[in-house]
């Protein structure tokens, strides 16, 4: 028997609570005047390397890449914002700085061990927002994504960090390197091979070892620029006024070399140790570091097959169900279920059933209301009718 490959999943008994997330979350983008985008799933390799960044796991360990029969190096995308921002940039709107703010929902791909609430395909919804540099579009791309959980009743905790921009970043990094440089002997391999690639992300190591080890390291929060404190300290206000609670995580980076100045992740208690349920933040730098015009950037992504076993969705009746008793029952029985697809949900049992089973198949399935046809019914040209 051929079985799907690990990490990756049929969508079955989920699918009502997968799709109900995906309108739900749809249905407020477009309330935020976001407009849908989709990109392709197949990219070429040196989009993701240039983006997400060659010090990243993802590109060191996780991607799905090969060479093509054009013997072109290309791979399954393992996120979904450079694809986005390669297409802002191909339709040239950086060029005239164009605003945009899309959405999108799609698979991922990452090779990775498979456990709770982490697969090799996995889904995510998303948003970008194109063109507008301000605090205000931090707070507006957060309160969305707040809006989205408050949606399905999922209790989280906001955690928000600073990880400044390109006049206070470079002094705090060259701290940070000299304080890894001592500690170098005491951490793993990866966070030795972050030290000279991307030493910030050290911050994000999960091993327990090199978290005692770091957790003395400077944190750029306390090493902005004026111009990255008071924008940041303008976000803790207004994420007050607007009444979303949130906590100051230092150590909070991202996993993805393109972000700067806002960093935030909704973590969640009730999935275990996977416990990001949502990450974003501000990518001014991406446009320019794919060959685009420089375009500030701001969004985030949460992963939907983490997120489903906090989704309770309130299943009600819904739906007709129209059935037949005999052959001859059929036409009318079509012609009834013709006139009522068009406006509501239908479903239309071809198989001949006597009255008991049509009742208990309809109820097993959830329908609101029952029509079936037999004999005194093609001779009164009226169903049998039934609410459920």
């Amino acid at each position: 028997m051929i079985k799907a490959l690990r990490g990756m999943k049929d969508i079955i008994e989920d699918s009502d609570k997968f799709t109900n997330f995906i309108d739900t979350a749809t249905k407020i983008a477009k309330n935020f005047s976001f407009t849908y985008i989709e990109t392709p799933l197949l990219e070429e390799t040196r989009l993701f390397k240039r983006s997400v960044g060659e010090s990243s796991d993802i590109v060191n360990k996780e991607m799905y890449q090969f060479i093509d029969k054009g013997q072109n190096d290309v791979c399954l995308r393992p996120e979904g914002t450079a694809g986005v921002a390669r297409a802002y940039i191909e339709k040239k709107y950086d060029s005239l700085k164009t605003p945009k703010q899309w959405f999108y929902y799609g698979p991922m791909f990452r090779y990775e061990r498979p456990q709770k609430g982490r697969l090799r395909e996995f889904h995510q919804f998303g948003v970008e927002s194109f063109g507008e540099e301000s605090v205000y579009e931090d707070i507006k791309v957060i309160l969305m994504a707040s809006k989205i959980l408050d949606a399905f009743n999922i209790k989280y905790t906001l955690k928000i960090n600073s990880l400044g921009c390109d006049e206070c970043r470079p002094i705090y990094t060259q701290n940070l390197i000299n304080f890894l440089e001592e500690k170098k002997e005491n951490l793993c391999e990866d966070c030795n091979r972050r030290i000279t690639q991307n030493p910030i992300r050290t911050l994000d190591c999960k091993n327990e070892k090199c978290q005692n080890e770091l957790k003395d390291a400077p944190k750029i929060t306390y090493n902005l620029c004026e111009t990255c404190e008071n924008d940041f300290k303008l976000l803790q206000t207004e994420l007050d006024k607007i009444g979303i609670k949130y906590e100051i995580d230092t150590n909070l980076v991202r996993g993805l070399d393109y972000y700067n100045k806002t960093a935030f992740e909704f973590v969640s208690d009730e999935i275990g140790a996977q416990s990001a349920i949502c990450g974003g933040g501000r990518y001014d730098k991406l446009v320019e570091m794919l060959d685009g015009k420089p375009v500030p950037a701001v969004g985030f992504a949460m992963g939907i097959e983490r997120l489903l076993p906090l989704v309770n969705i309130q299943t009600s009746r819904e739906g007709i169900y129209i059935g037949i008793m005999t052959e001859e029952a059929r036409d009318m029985a079509m012609n009834e279920f013709n006139k009522l697809v068009d406006n509501e949900k239908v479903y239309f049992e071809n198989k001949v059933r006597k009255l008991n089973q049509h009742l208990k198949r309809a109820d097993k399935m959830n329908f609101k209301k029952v029509l079936i046809a037999g004999e005194n019914e093609i001779e009164n040209n009226q169903f049998f009718v039934k609410e459920l």
